[in-house]
């Protein structure tokens, strides 16, 4: 299973936004739903976001209403929208086919967010 390729972390202030970009392979995106996670230094690692494979979108509570999940089936590329930014949202955040789970996760993209 080819690891898929996440972008667009960096650096933004509390309240600005970002949008994370993660490229999956053609037979990992048609067959699994697509999950956003999240690990910070000390904290348990969270499944912020998930697409099924038929589009349907969900979202943890504490992002609900600043991040969306969307997906591109033509790239193979599932994105994050994240708007309103909190310094808690502070972490690395990992692209993962969630039927292969954890370990198919790519290398993560850094979000610093600060107050």
């Amino acid at each position: 299973q080819v690891q898929p390729v996440e972008s667009g972390g960096g650096l933004v202030q509390a309240g600005g936004s970002l949008r994370l970009s993660c490229l999956a392979s053609s037979s990992a995106f048609s067959i699994s739903a697509m999950g956003w996670y999240r690990q910070a230094p000390g904290r348990q690692r969270e499944l912020v976001a998930m697409i099924t494979t038929d589009g349907t979108p969900n979202v943890i509570d504490s992002v609900k209403g600043r991040f969306i999940i969307s997906k591109d089936n033509a790239k193979n590329t599932v994105y994050l929208q994240m708007n309103n930014l909190k310094p808690e949202d502070t972490a690395v955040y990992y692209c993962v086919p969630l039927r292969w789970g954890w370990g198919s996760r790519g290398q993560g993209t850094q979000v610093t967010v600060s107050s």
